[in-house]
C-alpha cells in the first residue's frame, strides 16, 4: 500500500468531526480550514492529506506533531504508525492542548499523546530523535532546531515562506523539496 492509500485509510478511520467544536461538526466534510478557538484552526482535509503523503509515515515510526491543535493530525499519525510506533503532539496553547488531548483519547490510541508545548523550546529534543516531524504552522525559514531532532534520513514536512517543504535530514545537512502554495498560522519560535 502506498502513502496515498495509507493516508486515505487513516482519514477514513479518524473522522475530522471528532476533533471539531460542536458548532463546526456540520461543516466537517467541507474542504476548508475550520475555526477552533483562540485563533486556531483545524486544517482543511486536502492539505492534511498532502502533508501526510509527503511525510510518508510507516508503522513503527516515532513522530513529532508540532502545532497539533485539536489532535486530529496526532490521531491520524497514530493510526499510521500503529501500536509499534509513537506519536507526540505538541500545542503551544495550553487550553487547546487539553481540549485536543481529550479528543485524541477518544480514539483509544494509547501510543499517541498530545501535550502543551514548552514556549521556550521548539519541539521536544529531550525525547528525540524522531523518524518524522509534521509542522502545522508556517515559518519564515527552515527551523534547524527541528531538523536537528530528526534521525539521519528522517523527514519533516513544514510550510515555509508560503510553500510546503519536505525536508530529509542527511547528516548535518538537509535535502529540501518545495511544492504548492499554503497558508497557516505562524510558527512561534523561542
Amino acid at each position: 500500500m502506498d502513502a496515498t492509500q495509507r493516508v486515505a485509510r487513516a482519514m477514513s478511520h479518524t473522522p475530522r468531526a471528532t476533533h471539531l467544536p460542536d458548532r463546526e461538526v456540520p461543516n466537517a466534510r467541507l474542504d476548508v480550514p475550520l475555526p477552533l478557538f483562540g485563533g486556531a484552526t483545524n486544517s482543511q482535509p486536502s492539505t492534511v492529506a498532502t502533508m501526510l503523503v509527503a511525510l510518508d509515515v510507516h508503522r513503527g515510526h516515532r513522530v513529532l506533531d508540532v502545532g497539533a491543535g485539536s489532535g486530529w493530525t496526532t490521531a491520524l499519525l497514530a493510526w499510521l504508525v500503529g501500536t509499534d510506533g509513537e506519536v507526540l503532539g505538541l500545542e503551544l496553547d495550553g487550553e487547546l492542548a487539553r481540549w485536543g488531548a481529550e479528543r485524541l483519547a477518544r480514539h483509544g490510541r494509547g501510543w499517541a499523546r498530545l501535550e502543551a508545548a514548552d514556549p521556550t523550546v521548539l519541539g521536544r529534543p529531550s525525547e528525540g530523535p524522531y523518524d518524522r516531524i509534521l509542522v502545522s504552522a508556517i515559518s519564515a525559514r527552515l527551523p534547524w532546531t527541528l531538523v536537528g531532532q530528526l534521525t539521519d534520513g528522517g523527514v519533516m514536512v513544514i510550510p515555509v515562506d508560503g510553500q510546503l517543504w519536505t525536508c530529509r535530514r542527511v547528516g548535518d545537512d538537509a535535502e529540501v523539496t518545495r511544492s504548492g502554495a499554503y497558508r497557516f498560522v505562524p510558527l512561534v519560535e523561542p
